[in-house]
């Protein structure tokens, strides 16, 4: 039985808070483009600049994540004993 060892990431809290608020444009972003409710074009205008926000956001730091994640070391083919 191979052994994997799941990676860890530590990701300091004002980069969680950043991740969270990339996510938040994105939703807030496309409920305005799916959105009735306000004019066409100022909704249109605004969904899709949260969109472009959320979305030219999330490159640099999901790079950023990417590159704190600690990569173990991977266990040799062991064996379980019971």
């Amino acid at each position: 039985m191979k052994i994997r060892k799941i990676p860890k990431t530590t990701i300091p809290f004002p980069v969680l808070g950043a991740i969270a608020a990339t996510r938040a444009l994105l939703g807030v972003g496309i409920g305005l483009l799916l959105s009735p409710r306000i004019a066409r074009p100022r909704r249109r205008a605004l969904g899709w600049a949260l969109l472009g926000i959320g979305l030219t956001s999330t490159i640099p730091l999901g790079t950023l994540v990417l590159r704190n994640r600690e990569r173990p070391e991977l266990a040799a083919d062991s064996t379980v004993s019971i």
